[in-house]
């Protein structure tokens, strides 16, 4: 097989995250746009989650992160990882950061509100259906929609949540907004996982009527940004180390992410269901989740492998003790 296969959705975070990847690193592939009877690739993984990759030995896989990091293993060139192991690290900090935090501003601007969840249940199921005719796609789109809104609660997308969720977008895609004018990617002239993983989640603000509302009013640059690294096939670049906007997002990270990571942490060890924790001034509260205790102790074993060596900047940004554990 000379051809890794896609599976994914244009409505999936992840899979647009992962399209991109592929095409920045001009890896030789097949994007396929789940349709009805698509669901057999899920017999070959663990989840039922999109995006399934087929690699070219014919084995497959899903959860992109870990396969971006296969990825990297596999082929050397138009890496996105930097070479200096502490950027490279931050990098997958705030990757992790954007999939595990950034995709409840995704979820919740989608089936927050009814034009949304209304326009985006229906092209969500047009995407699926193979064309059955309008019925079919609107009433399809009834009962998904149903099922993903009775999700929200679930996820912490609840009205009482909202204004914690949104002013972090807001004040993630304000970062995007500052730097994108100065330099093309968060770690120099090529971009890295971390930017792969934010364009993931803003894939879908841009298109999600609401929240590409907001961006197009508030935030255009980080908007054509997200349009531009779509397919960035074309770009050549340099690592040019920690930047100004890398700080500013991991002290949102020391600031938004740890905190809710700890409370979730403390939430699991304790056999609790639920759990509160204060974010940006206001009571933020969900379900307690085991794989996002999982990413807190990943992310504990890979900064254990520097040894200290970013303990300077993982203190300023309020991050180190919550890296460093119990």
């Amino acid at each position: 097989m000379s051809l890794y296969t896609v599976y994914g959705g244009l409505g999936s975070p992840y899979s647009m995250k992962m399209r991109s990847v592929m095409r920045y690193r001009r890896l030789p592939h097949v994007w396929r746009q789940m349709q009805m009877g698509d669901e057999r690739v899920f017999k070959h993984v663990k989840a039922p989650v999109i995006p399934v990759v087929q690699f070219m030995d014919g084995s497959w896989h899903n959860d992109s992160t870990p396969m971006i990091f296969a990825l990297e293993r596999l082929h050397a060139e138009r890496s996105v990882l930097p070479k200096d192991p502490v950027e490279a690290f931050i990098a997958y900090l705030l990757e992790d950061f954007a999939d595990e935090w950034g995709t409840k501003a995704m979820f919740h601007y989608r089936w927050f509100r009814e034009r949304d969840a209304r326009q985006m249940s229906e092209w969500l199921a047009f995407d699926r259906l193979r064309a059955p005719g309008r019925a079919a796609i609107v009433g399809a789109a009834a009962t998904f929609r149903e099922r993903q809104v009775g999700r929200m609660a679930l996820v912490g997308c609840t009205p009482e949540n909202a204004p914690v969720i949104e002013d972090s977008a807001r004040r993630i895609l304000a970062v995007f907004e500052g730097f994108v004018t100065e330099q093309p990617y968060l770690f120099g002239t090529r971009p890295s996982l971390a930017d792969f993983g934010w364009f993931g989640q803003m894939s879908q603000l841009a298109v999600d009527p609401t929240p590409q509302d907001l961006m197009r009013a508030e935030f255009p640059f980080a908007f054509r940004w997200v349009q531009e690294l779509d397919d960035a096939s074309g770009v050549e670049g340099e690592w040019s180390g920690v930047s100004a906007p890398v700080k500013a997002l991991l002290k949102l990270a020391g600031e938004i992410y740890f905190p809710f990571l700890l409370a979730n942490a403390r939430a699991i060890a304790g056999g609790e269901e639920t759990f509160s924790v204060a974010l940006l001034g206001r009571s933020y509260s969900q379900a307690a989740f085991k794989y996002q205790a999982k990413c807190l102790r990943e992310l504990r074993t890979a900064y254990a492998k520097l040894g200290g060596a970013a303990d300077a900047l993982l203190s300023e940004a309020g991050c180190l003790e919550a890296l460093r554990g119990p």
